[in-house]
Formats: structure tokens, C-alpha cells, sequence
């Protein structure tokens, strides 16, 4: 396929590029920054006029495209102002979806966030492991985005029925570079209850992409995308026993499952994690 993709320059972005590209596809880079060639095109989401005319054509890059997967946005509450953070993602989803209508795309796999799901969790989940069966819960401007963005693809959908829009509620991106200081957690649990100790390697994330691509599963539909294990090295019970006692705990848990279900996405996507930090990491010392 001819994709672009958003963000293609940011932590996740330049991981799902390399993949989408090793799997065969065509893929055009559009961010506001990256390596001219291979490519890339500079772009700024927030015009939409800049957008519909990169879907449409760019010179010798492409004159017609497959599939959009947008990944770009200010990727976390407190970089910008609330305000600023808010008008800025918005609009710039609000553009990418628009303009992948108006030029016939009908495939749009997009960041939302795990944020949805009620962290910081200062009021405790519903239960655990949590999934895609509550409402939203967004606590910040940043998840409010996200909330809404999902509102606003399901109501695309239901204008058009060709359209798939396939939202991945990404948890925590890591790099392999990121995993010495993970075994430094066991020594506050707290630390990383605002996400129930969830990550999300950025090769498992990109495979989730382009399991997403290939289902195009018509419609809305949305996927918890996280690792299989936790970022801890104590077992997953005994965390929700320390810092979430009061939980309703859904099912007998594996010693480190992830607290964030991706049933769904092995269901429906056939995403399956592929790495662990746990390949990785030394040890923390006795």
C-alpha cells in the first residue's frame, strides 16, 4: 500500500516507518521535522489545506495514497498549555481525518492513548485488568483530545460506511535504550500505579499498526495496545493487592500479565507482543 504517515519522525513514528517500509508498503514521512529524502515531507497539520494537498499528491512522492496512519500530536499534558495542547491535537486530527475523506482514503489508523482509561487512576479503575468495555474517563486536556477524537471518528463512520478507523490506545512507548532503568521500579511500586505498570515496546506498537492496516476492519473500533507484561519485576497480583486493594480483579492473573487487556487486539487484530523488557534489562542488585 501507499501510506503516510504522521509523526513519522517522533518515537513511535520513526519505528512504524521502518516497518511499514521492511513489510513492503510505500510510505510517505510527513512531521514537522526529519531527514530530507527517503520520503519525507515537512508539513503542519494544524492547515488543512497542507494536508488535503499532501494526501492528494506531492510531486514525485505519490499521487494517490492507500492508507493514513496518524500518529503526530503534542504527545503528552504540560508541553504546551491546556489550551494550546488542545486546539493544537484537535485540529490536527480533525484535518487528517477530514482531508483522508475528501481525497477517498477510506483507512486511517490512528494514536489514541491509553490515557482514556482514567489515568492517573487518582480514582481507582472500575476493575482490572482494564479494557475497552467502560466509557471514557479522561483526566486531563490531553485525554480530553483523545476522547474526543475517538467521539468524532465514530461519528465519521456512520456517515460512511466504507470507512475504517482503527483508534490504538497506545500505553507507554518505549525504546530498548529505556529498559536499564525499569528493575529501578521495585523499589516504589507507586511510582508506576498512574498506568498500572503498563508499557508498550515501539516494535510491538508498530506491529499493532500493521495488523490494524491489514484487518481494515470497517467502521470505529478501538484497542488497548500495551506489552503482555508489566514494567515490574514483582507479580501482577501482588500489585493490585499493595495499591488497589479495594479492585475488582476480573480473572486469576499471570505472574507479570499486563493490567491493561489487549484481548481485543489478539482477537480482532492478531497482535501479539513480541518483546519484553525483560530480554533486556540487567537485574537490579540484592
Amino acid at each position: 500500500m501507499r501510506i503516510a504517515v504522521t509523526g513519522a519522525s517522533g518515537k513511535l513514528g520513526s519505528v512504524v516507518t521502518a516497518r511499514l517500509r521492511d513489510d513492503g508498503h510505500s510510505v510517505i514521512a510527513l512531521d514537522t521535522t526529519g531527514e530530507r529524502g527517503a520520503g519525507f515531507t515537512r508539513i503542519d497539520l494544524t492547515d488543512y489545506g497542507q494536508v488535503v494537498d499532501a494526501f492528494s499528491s506531492i510531486d514525485d512522492r505519490h499521487d494517490g495514497l492507500d492508507a493514513v496512519v496518524h500518529l503526530a500530536a503534542s504527545p503528552a499534558g504540560g508541553i504546551m498549555p491546556d489550551s494550546a495542547t488542545f486546539h493544537h491535537n484537535i485540529a490536527a486530527t480533525f484535518n487528517v481525518f477530514q482531508a483522508a475523506r475528501r481525497s477517498g482514503i477510506s483507512t486511517i489508523v490512528y494514536a489514541s492513548s491509553e490515557t482514556v482509561l482514567g489515568i492517573p487512576f487518582e480514582t481507582p479503575p472500575p476493575y482490572i485488568p482494564l479494557d475497552e468495555e467502560y466509557d471514557t474517563r479522561p483526566e486531563s486536556m490531553y485525554s480530553v483530545v483523545k476522547h474526543l477524537e475517538e467521539e468524532l471518528a465514530k461519528k465519521l463512520v456512520r456517515w460512511d460506511p466504507e470507512l475504517s478507523v482503527s483508534a490504538l490506545r497506545f500505553s507507554n512507548v518505549m525504546h530498548v535504550s529505556d529498559y536499564a532503568a525499569f528493575p529501578s521500579y521495585d523499589a516504589d511500586p507507586a511510582s508506576r500505579r498512574w498506568n498500572l505498570w503498563g508499557y508498550i515496546d515501539a516494535r510491538d506498537g508498530a506491529q499493532a499498526v500493521a495488523r490494524a492496516l491489514e484487518a481494515r476492519i470497517p467502521g470505529f473500533e478501538a484497542y488497548v495496545i500495551a506489552n503482555a507484561d508489566t514494567v515490574m519485576s514483582r507479580s501482577s497480583a501482588s500489585l493490585v493487592d499493595a495499591v488497589f486493594p479495594g479492585v475488582e480483579v476480573r480473572r486469576e492473573l499471570g505472574e507479570h500479565e499486563t493490567l491493561l487487556s489487549i484481548d481485543k487486539a489478539r482477537r480482532m487484530l492478531g497482535y501479539e507482543p513480541e518483546h519484553s523488557w525483560r530480554d533486556h534489562a540487567r537485574p537490579s542488585p540484592e
